[in-house]
């Protein structure tokens, strides 16, 4: 048996084909918060949180003005962009209601909590966050149990730390702390819709569940 990779390694960066530059650049900085470390023109940009060189690559080079990938093939089924905590979280959660993009689901999986939604060129997308691991459960055989149970976007939202600022590249960090979040009404009324939206896909598929 061969020996199991060093745990040292992580994943260090992901590498989308898209479009629309300008579109994906949009929603991953503008929208997410990732800081543009690098551009090449309209064929390439590299992302990144905390002023390493990229956790996420975007480019046209195959793929300018092309359609989304089809659901019915192999490749990639989502990226997920792991927070600090439930506040980061929870402030990811505002900037995708003040932006007006759609969620397709969010569950509370046990050891974790998430939000899945597609980027402008329908790749799957999941934001979430991690529990103390002394919170995960286990099953006998040691394995750690994983669940899907419905999420409560209302509190997780009133629980958002502040918002950070995007600066472009090689702009300096802001010199004042951000405000905290503040939840206005439109806001309140944009989570509520989504929270119907979301309710409404639960008992579909708790429905299809029933007749398979």
């Amino acid at each position: 048996m061969a020996d199991s990779i060093d745990p040292r390694v992580v994943i260090g960066h992901v590498h989308l084909k898209v479009a629309d530059l300008d579109r994906a650049v949009a929603f991953y900085a503008g929208v997410l918060g990732f800081q543009v470390t690098s551009r090449n023109g309209d064929s390439a940009a590299f992302l990144s949180a905390g002023g390493y060189h990229h956790h996420i690559g975007l480019n046209t080079w195959e793929s300018r003005n092309g359609p989304p990938p089809p659901s019915n093939a192999t490749g990639l089924y989502h990226v997920a962009i792991r927070y600090p905590d439930r506040a980061t979280l929870g402030a990811a959660l505002k900037r995708l209601v003040d932006a007006r993009v759609p969620l397709e689901g969010a569950a509370d999986h046990g050891a974790s909590e998430a939000l899945y939604l597609r980027d402008p060129d329908g790749n799957g997308i999941e934001l979430y966050r991690d529990r103390p691991k002394e919170q995960w459960s286990y099953a006998p055989d040691g394995s750690v149990v994983m669940r899907t149970d419905p999420l409560d976007v209302d509190a997780l939202l009133r629980e958002a730390g502040p918002v950070a600022a995007t600066a472009p590249a090689g702009s300096s960090a802001p010199s004042k702390p951000p405000e905290p979040v503040t939840i206005s009404p439109a806001t309140r009324e944009r989570l509520s819709e989504l929270r119907t939206r979301l309710l409404a896909l639960q008992k579909s598929l708790l429905d299809d569940a029933r007749v398979a």
